[in-house]
């Protein structure tokens, strides 16, 4: 098994231009389980791509694990979906991560409106820090990057060393454009957030998430005027 000791460059490099070229989504998600099984979890924020993930993911394993960071601060139609989800799924395992303050406890330790003044550090203690502690406890995870979806992501490959989290990093869509995912959506007509109707493409907390321009970068609604682009979790 592939693990992040020994996840040499070389071997990445033949199970990306080797085992897994020209491998559809699908037999890179199986591959994953047939290499991790349990110990492999998929870390969704319930946006277009985690809907066609999660629906792939189901075919391969039904009682997969997943985990959502659960900043307290998402839209409410983002929480409506993940009760969808679960009734569709209902043999997932979907776990919804806490930061170790609540709002409150955060503002007064750190100052009111964090994710104005110092965003990199609500960012931390929201989403980063739970994420590390759960992902301690596996070998993999999934994501549903794309190349497509910003300069920072074109590089990715199916399989990644993920340094940040000292973990393999499987991403199964990196091919796929914005276009694919709404086809794969519409066609098994899928539940999906409706703030995509709205031009919100990419979906995090209501205080860093804004609409974005027609032709504009799909991310650019992320923290608008920050100079931030990523949370960190896949710096």
């Amino acid at each position: 098994m592939l693990t992040y000791q020994t996840s040499t460059e070389n071997r990445l490099k033949e199970i990306n231009d080797q085992v897994l070229a020209r491998k559809e989504a699908l037999d890179v998600i199986r591959w994953g389980y047939e290499q991790y099984g349990n110990d492999l979890v998929y870390a969704c924020s319930f946006g277009a791509e985690g809907i066609v993930l999660i629906d792939l993911i189901s075919k391969i394993k039904p009682d997969a694990e997943i985990i959502f960071l659960d900043t307290d601060f998402h839209f409410k139609e983002t929480y409506e979906l993940i009760d969808k989800v679960k009734e569709k799924y209902p043999l997932l395992n979907i776990h919804m991560l806490k930061p170790k303050w609540t709002p409150a406890e955060q503002a007064e330790k750190e100052g009111d409106r964090l994710w104005e003044t110092n965003p990199d550090r609500c960012c931390q203690i929201r989403k980063l820090e739970p994420l590390e502690n759960a992902l301690n406890q596996y070998s993999a995870w999934l994501s549903g990057l794309r190349r497509e979806q910003s300069p920072t992501r074109q590089n990715t490959q199916f399989v990644n060393k993920d340094n940040r989290f000292s973990s393999i990093k499987i991403c199964p869509l990196i091919h796929w454009t914005w276009e694919d995912v709404w086809m794969y959506i519409e066609t098994f007509n899928l539940p999906y957030n409706p703030l995509h109707d709205q031009n919100y493409p990419s979906i995090g907390c209501v205080q860093c998430t804004s609409a974005v321009l027609e032709g504009d970068d799909l991310r650019s609604g992320r923290w608008s005027g920050q100079g931030k682009t990523e949370c960190g979790l896949h710096k």
